[in-house]
């Protein structure tokens, strides 16, 4: 049994691995269309449920003899002082969360085989479900922040990449860029809390955070859990970050299951579990826990009451009770958060996996709950989900979008055609036609606003006193040097001087 406790790392792999070999079965084509589903189904759902067996043999092993704790399989990288390890942390709470986690996660596969038969993006599915079973196993078995948050990356991809299962769909793109935009929110914190870690702590493992958290101040570890909680915000979804996981039911049904019902959204609550010891050292943090768990609750509940459609009315049930599990946590009662966290899970992939079924057996339209009605402006607000939906694409998508796009235009007019593409155009004459022809776009908001009036100042400075002073001097001089480049850029195509470059490559190294 120590063997296997050094082999854990295999736990979050095998799903990993299983996704591979589907990828690599769909870009060989050995898998593909109706003859491959059951190649793909059985490979996704063999490496899972290996990966399980080993993690109940863990579990029997910490019944027997006392859970393992920290674990630590070998060092992943170092920079001076600093060391990130390969390691988990099969405790009490890891290993039941995670056994959790894997068990939900084959349950959905195995329910996915049938009900996603002769979907064309069949393969791509199950790729994507393997990849999110790996990263929520990791999630609740890393041993550090730093392995954590690759666990959380991992999700955030594989959640994008199923919101936009149809790309044809305009809605479904749309929906997957606003919760994949809203989720970087939480990585900043994340990224944030590791670096002050490393800073004040002088590593990211989980008992040495927890252990030296009274070698600093209120304040210190106030930024740090503050990190923390920023980044169980958006991933669970709690107000006022709810709005991305109602735009996720754009997925097909076993993903809304696995992902917003019962597995994803629990990983921040989690992480706030996990870090009980820091949150009860500051506090301003455990009142602050029961002010944002109370309008979550708020707003998930009366948001639902107005809701006809199944999956909408069980999300924003999901959570209005996000919102009691950490009201538990404000209140130091972490322990009944947790098993409030596992029953929960359980109960609502057990909904959303019955959800067509119901929405099949039901006689009538669903009406809404009438005990809004009386109050018009009540009833308004939570029709509208308190606006929230404007308010983000207004704060965080739009701003984002635009400036994605003013990106796309510069690269379009000037960097394509600096480097070239697609033409090989002289690079200067074709930034200066560009900058005469004024077709830049306009900038937009008030940093668009000040960033067209700084480019304006300094493209009249590049055009009367650089490029065009002293009979153009400079322009023909630029011209010139453009020219010679492109002709060593064409030699250096050619296979033989491309041989010569890199055996001198070879020989400076040597």
């Amino acid at each position: 049994m120590h063997k296997l406790i050094s082999f854990i790392w295999l736990i979050p792999l095998l799903p990993l691995l299983g996704a591979s070999w589907i990828a690599l079965g769909y870009l060989f084509k050995f898998n593909r269309g109706e003859s491959g589903e059951v190649q793909t189904s059985r490979t996704a759902i063999i490496t899972s449920s290996v990966s399980l067996l080993l993690l109940l043999l863990l579990d029997g092993y910490a019944l027997l003899n006392g859970t393992p704790g920290q674990v630590k399989s070998g060092s992943w990288m170092q920079s001076g002082d600093y060391q990130v390890f390969i390691s988990f942390t099969a405790d009490t709470l890891g290993l039941v969360m995670t056994t959790l986690m894997a068990l939900i996660s084959l349950l959905v596969i195995k329910f996915s085989v049938n009900y996603l038969h002769r979907e064309a993006g069949y393969q791509r599915f199950f790729i994507t479900l393997c990849i999110f079973n790996s990263s929520m196993i990791l999630i609740t078995l890393a041993g550090n922040a730093v392995l954590m948050l690759v666990g959380w990356k991992l999700a955030a991809v594989s959640s994008y990449l199923l919101i936009a299962y149809t790309p044809d769909r305009t809605t479904a793109t749309t929906n997957a860029n606003q919760a994949f935009i809203t989720n970087r929110i939480g990585d900043g914190g994340f990224i944030l809390a590791i670096a002050l870690s490393f800073i004040w702590l002088g590593g990211v493992e989980w008992p040495d955070i927890l252990l030296h958290k009274n070698d600093l101040s209120s304040l210190h570890i106030g930024l740090i859990a503050g990190g923390f909680l920023l980044a169980a915000m958006v991933k669970s979804a709690l107000f006022p970050f709810s709005v991305w996981i109602t735009k996720a039911l754009e997925g097909p049904t076993p993903s809304s299951a696995v992902f917003y019902g019962s597995l994803m959204v629990h990983a921040g609550l989690y992480l706030i579990i996990r870090l009980q010891p820091l949150f009860m050292m500051d506090g301003v943090l455990l009142p602050l826990l029961i002010l944002i768990g109370l309008l979550t609750f708020i707003y998930g509940f009366l948001s639902g009451l107005v809701q006809t459609d199944i999956k909408s009315t069980l999300i924003f049930s999901v959570i209005s009770q996000l919102g009691i599990m950490l009201i538990l946590c404000g209140m130091g009662l972490f322990d009944w958060a947790a098993v409030y966290l596992v029953l929960h899970a359980v109960w609502r992939a057990y909904q959303f996996l019955h959800a067509p079924s119901l929405m099949h057996m039901m006689l009538r339209p669903t009406r809404t709950v009438k005990l809004l009605h009386k109050w018009n402006w009540l009833h308004t607000a939570s029709l509208q989900r308190f606006w929230l939906d404007s308010l983000s694409n207004w704060v965080l998508v739009n701003p984002l979008r635009n400036l994605s796009r003013e990106v796309r235009s510069f690269d379009e007019k000037v960097m394509h055609k600096i480097v070239g593409l697609p033409g090989q155009a002289s690079s200067l004459s074709s930034l200066d036609q560009l900058e005469s022809e004024n077709t830049i776009g306009k900038g937009r908001g008030i940093a668009g606003g000040l960033m067209e009036w700084l480019a304006n100042i300094l493209g009249w400075f590049e055009e009367h006193l650089v490029l065009h002073g002293g009979d153009k001097g400079m322009s023909n001089v630029i011209q010139h040097l453009g020219s010679y480049v492109l002709k060593i850029e064409v030699l250096l195509s050619k296979p033989r001087y491309l041989v010569i470059l890199i055996l001198a490559t070879f020989m400076v190294i040597l």
